[in-house]
């Protein structure tokens, strides 16, 4: 059977299949390039987890209180030097990116302190963190206020705003490198770094975390090695490389991460505790799959935003920008297009492909939401995945995809369940 006739399997037309393989033929330089970005850090993994002597014995983890966890103490010593920090903080206790940046915020920041966004609204579960939104437990309930600067219309930071908004309180600087469920540009390594450097510039102990999500190996470096104090992600994110099945990371200063560890069990206790119970095994090929994975979810991005934005959407990134996250964002205009859009994700998944994805009020978010994520991890967005608010200007964020067969694959159901509907033509 041709490829062609494959495609037809799945209920893509002849239209759909060529429309998108005359766009591919294009983007193959493009790819080649990414392949490098891939290689380089693929390398920089394998030779963290030579340089700490990962041995198979790393392999087995441990029960109970996790005392002397010989896979867990050395799989941290890998991230910090992937990341090249002092320390690092790997557990499967932490449940999410949310939650690792809730432990991050809430461990380095005391009553009377005060947290900086310099790059507008953060992700909307952090808001209930925060307390932007009202919620126990918040840090405002904690005496923590908060304060922001929003991007200028063009993308650029208000120096003159941050610097205005750098006062005696300011304690932590929070950097998100995502846009979030915003369309606004992705924040590239160098220019995170140009902005720690300024903030540092007007107080040089203030500490700057970044949320890493989603940005992890698209690059050749990361945050922590422009200055950040703390950079933090989640591992059903890039880094797991679709195979872990849950936890999170806290990567940066010692003090940093020590507090960290301090929040996440007890203050005495510290990282000497915590079991790594069975799942070692898929932390450490994860991040070994990494580099090669994330490159696959790239690729998908940048062939959705060509088709996309060749059909007259929105799209951010745009077909040209250079990539520093992994999320493609495509305005639709209507609630139509967006549930469409996610219809045909989750039809091209290999779990749940005959569940319909619908809005629904979410935990965390303030609107509903709509998410399609047919993965072999539940809620895993470095697998093939898309979600965004039911609100205007009605845009979908698309995610992941651990083959860049299946991200194209997904691309081309969304399109063809758009053309379907008579959201879109060809």
């Amino acid at each position: 059977m041709e490829l062609g006739e494959q495609y037809k399997e799945f209920g893509i037309s002849k239209a759909v299949y060529h429309f998108g393989e005359e766009i591919l033929t294009a983007l193959r330089p493009r790819f080649a390039q990414i392949d490098e970005t891939a290689e380089y850090n693929q390398l920089k993994v394998i030779r963290a987890m030579q340089t700490a002597n990962v041995s198979e014995a790393c392999l087995l983890g441990t029960t109970g209180y996790g005392y002397n966890d010989l896979g867990r103490d050395t799989l941290e010593k890998v991230y910090a030097h992937v990341f090249q920090t002092e320390d690092a903080l790997v557990r499967p206790q932490i449940t999410c990116g949310t939650h690792a940046l809730a432990l991050a915020l809430m461990s380095n920041l005391r009553p009377g302190d005060e947290l900086l966004s310099p790059v507008g609204k953060p992700y909307d579960t952090l808001e209930e963190v925060i307390g932007i939104r009202p919620s126990r437990g918040s840090l405002a309930e904690y005496g923590v206020t908060y304060r922001q600067v929003d991007l200028l219309p063009d993308g650029r930071f208000d120096y003159e705003g941050i610097r205005a908004a750098i006062g005696e309180k300011t304690r932590l600087v929070t950097i998100q490198r995502s846009k979030g469920y915003q369309t606004r540009p992705t924040l590239s390594v160098a220019r995170i770094g140009e902005l720690t450097a300024f903030v540092k510039s007007i107080k040089p102990d203030v500490l700057v975390m970044v949320d890493n999500c989603y940005g992890e190996f698209v690059e050749t470096t990361e945050p922590s090695q422009m200055g950040a104090d703390m950079v933090v992600g989640s591992l059903i994110k890039n880094p797991g490389g679709g195979l872990a099945p849950i936890g999170g990371y806290i990567v940066g200063e010692k003090e940093c991460v020590e507090n960290a560890a301090c929040r996440l069990t007890s203050p005495g206790l510290a990282k000497e505790v915590g079991a790594s119970l069975g799942i070692l095994p898929a932390f450490y090929q994860g991040l070994f799959l990494a580099p090669t994975v994330t490159a696959s979810a790239l690729k998908g991005a940048i062939f959705a935003a060509n088709i996309y934005e060749k059909l007259g959407f929105a799209v951010v990134p745009d077909s040209s920008e250079s990539r520093h996250d992994i999320i493609q964002a495509v305005t639709f205009g209507s609630p139509e297009g967006v549930i469409a859009f996610c219809e045909g994700i989750q039809a091209a998944a290999p779990v749940d492909s005959f569940v319909t994805p619908e809005p629904w009020d979410m935990p965390g978010y303030d609107a509903k939401v709509i998410m399609a994520a047919g993965t072999f991890v539940s809620g895993s967005s470095i697998e093939l995945s898309a979600d965004g608010p039911i609100v205007p200007p009605y845009a979908v964020y698309f995610q992941g995809g651990l083959t860049f067969p299946h991200a194209k694959l997904g691309i081309l159901k969304s399109l063809q369940n758009l053309v379907d509907k008579g959201i879109c033509r060809l």
